[in-house]
């Protein structure tokens, strides 16, 4: 668990200097630049997301059990989990999904984190879903508070909105099909 644990500090560490520090994290993208900030920062967070796929992989070898989630959390978990996918590809898309919700990846995350909650009861579970819930929760809090970066981004769409749902629930059925078990070795059925 601790491969998971030092993989979770870095991966989430690296993802919340804006959180944290956003003077220092700026100064640092002043003095570096931004390319060598980006760098170091896709490296860290690169390493950080090996770990947690490493640890999260060994923990599972040896759970510890702190529930069993009834069926019906688990039905409501497959639920949760129908606008993550439409919700995250929303974030790059821009369209009305993006304008209404401004963050639509965080909430994704949001989605994504509480669903595997619902459904998943070890310890490994608790710390993996529960620390990126924890993080998503307060990343969106803190966006209220700080200013926010100018994005380059192409004009809104509506189009862009319907690729999203669409693309974003074909994605669902897929993982729902097979690429859940084949990637993660778990079927979400």
């Amino acid at each position: 668990m601790a491969t998971l644990t030092i993989g979770l500090l870095l991966f989430l560490g690296v993802h919340s200097l804006a959180i944290i520090n956003i003077d220092w994290r700026n100064q640092q993208v002043s003095k570096l630049g931004i390319w060598a900030w980006k760098g170091i920062y896709s490296l860290l967070a690169g390493i950080g997301l090996i770990l947690v796929i490493i640890g999260y992989g060994q923990a599972r070898l040896e759970p510890h059990w702190l529930y069993q989630a009834p069926t019906g959390l688990r039905h409501l978990s497959l639920l949760l989990m129908l606008p993550v996918f439409p919700l995250a590809l929303a974030g790059y898309l821009p369209g009305r999904i993006n304008g209404w919700l401004k963050h639509p990846m965080l909430i994704a995350t949001l989605l994504w984190a509480s669903s595997h909650l619902l459904s998943n009861g070890g310890l490994h579970d608790l710390l993996l879903f529960g620390s990126i819930l924890v993080w998503a929760a307060l990343d969106l809090l803190s966006l209220r508070h700080r200013s926010q970066r100018p994005l380059l981004m192409r004009s809104a769409s509506s189009w862009n909105d319907a690729i999203a749902v669409i693309a974003g629930v074909g994605l669902y059925l897929l993982f729902i099909a097979g690429l859940h078990p084949w990637l993660i070795g778990v079927t979400p059925l």
